[in-house]
């Protein structure tokens, strides 16, 4: 479905990212892995390359809020594959406070998540943008989430350690906005944006908490990361390139 198309997936080597990654290779694209962690990057790009007649696959090293990073890493992917048509923001950064209940959360805490992962995902979509207007074509597409459209359910975090971080709601939030306002702000320059929202993603989650989460959705529950690279690849394609500035959720039903 891909045909070619590079896709630079910033957290790449991470736990969305890397799926997305092979999802990539796997529809006959070719995939820049930009991620702050190289070795990591390194070792996927590797693996997919094996047996390839020529590189199907890049490692950058990416902070997402370093300037210098994503535009080195436009024009390191440009040398590498000779285009850029494509840019997928699945990078998750945190600082070290993050997922604390909410009145434990500091004012310096919350504003330090948002700039690293709302910020993050403003400066490179407003870099590949530009990158994509000139060239007269492009795709944007940010991971956001089903708590970007809906209220918390706390319920389903009683008697576990976990909770929903409010920065997240907010950053999530956020970035359904900021891909609208890109979105519009393009118009007619042939640039696409779009965002994918993810219902709960299976990593090791206490048995109470699958249990209430699961009774909510429709038949599977909580997803895989696998379950999500259909949709990716389909919004990356050609067969979208009439959906613009929507949000696509991949829930199982949650927020019904």
């Amino acid at each position: 479905m891909l045909n070619n198309m590079v896709v630079v997936i910033t957290g790449g080597a991470g736990y969305l990212g890397a799926p997305f990654a092979k999802g990539v290779v796997a529809a006959g694209g070719r995939v820049v892995i930009a991620d702050i962690n190289l070795e990591r990057a390194q070792k996927l790009a590797l693996g997919l390359n094996q047996g390839a007649l020529e590189p199907k696959a890049l490692a950058v090293r990416m902070d997402i809020t370093s300037l210098e990073d994503v535009l080195d890493s436009l024009v390191v992917a440009k040398q590498t594959f000779g285009q850029v048509d494509a840019l997928v923001n699945s990078a998750y950064p945190t600082n070290a406070q993050f997922g604390k209940k909410l009145n434990d959360v500091t004012y310096n805490s919350f504003c330090g998540n948002v700039n690293l992962h709302l910020g993050g995902y403003f400066l490179t979509s407003q870099q590949y943008a530009k990158y994509f207007a000139a060239q007269g074509a492009g795709v944007v597409i940010n991971l956001s989430s089903i708590y970007g459209v809906m209220a918390p359910r706390f319920e389903v975090y009683e008697s576990t350690p976990m909770t929903m971080p409010v920065e997240y709601a907010a950053i999530k939030a956020g970035i359904q906005q900021l891909s609208l306002y890109f979105a519009k702000y393009y118009k007619g320059k042939g640039v696409r944006f779009n965002v994918l929202s993810p219902g709960g993603i299976l990593a090791d989650q206490p048995d109470a908490f699958l249990k209430r989460y699961n009774a909510l959705c429709l038949s599977k529950g909580m997803l895989d990361p696998s379950d999500l690279v259909g949709s990716l690849v389909f919004l990356l394609s050609e067969d979208s390139r009439y959906i613009n500035g929507q949000n696509i959720i991949v829930d199982d039903g949650f927020t019904l």
